[in-house]
């Protein structure tokens, strides 16, 4: 993998002979979930095509990073909603988008929040709705495991199956393909939903 700067490729080079890439992608993953505006598929996709041999565990640990950051923003929503939470909501500019998956949330729950983690909207939103709401925790793992690890470990069949060609494929289809995915699983979760209905 080549970058256009010198000092990004030393430290790309850097990361990627170190030892505790693992632990890098987990501390990554978990300050982009938590709060960095920058995709980590920037530095996962070139990390992962290089590192094939390991790259499910890659994919985990990025995985891993996501879910303890979820965590992290489940605990301010459920706690500290009306003083971190609303200046955190506020300072990032995501008031309508919080108030829009609210709706949503009300009315689906584990639905919304799988579809959130799957789309290109900043996850936070989910985190400190549930949180505040008081959602089952174990469903607010579930719902982010499944919508997280269907992205990583996604691009992690993506490198394997296309090579090199990955990182311009989730470049160009990345957004589309999400929204394909998280419509999918959105019927699935609702129709799941009415037949259980229907049986009790």
């Amino acid at each position: 993998m080549k970058f256009r700067s010198r000092r990004a490729q030393r430290w790309f080079d850097r990361i990627n002979d170190s030892h505790h890439i693992m632990w890098f992608l987990g501390v990554v993953s978990f300050l982009e979930t938590i709060i960095v505006p920058i995709p980590i598929e920037v530095v996962l996709i070139p990390l992962m095509a290089l590192n094939r041999d390991c790259i499910w565990r890659l994919a985990a640990a990025t995985t891993l990073g996501c879910l303890v950051a979820a965590l992290v923003g489940y605990g301010v929503g459920m706690a500290l909603y009306q003083s971190v939470g609303v200046w955190f909501i506020e300072s990032m500019g995501m008031q309508s988008g919080y108030e829009s998956f609210q709706t949503f949330f009300d009315q689906h729950g584990f639905v919304a929040i799988l579809a959130l983690g799957i789309v290109p909207v900043p996850f936070q939103i989910a985190m400190i709705t549930a949180g505040a709401a008081g959602y089952p925790i174990y469903l607010f793992v579930l719902a982010a495991l499944i919508a997280r690890g269907i992205r990583y470990y996604g691009l992690a069949w993506l490198i394997l199956r296309f090579g090199s060609r990955a990182e311009d494929l989730w470049r160009r289809h990345a957004v589309i393909a999400s929204l394909a995915a998280a419509a999918v699983l959105i019927a699935i979760s609702l129709g799941l939903q009415a037949l259980a209905n229907r049986i009790i």
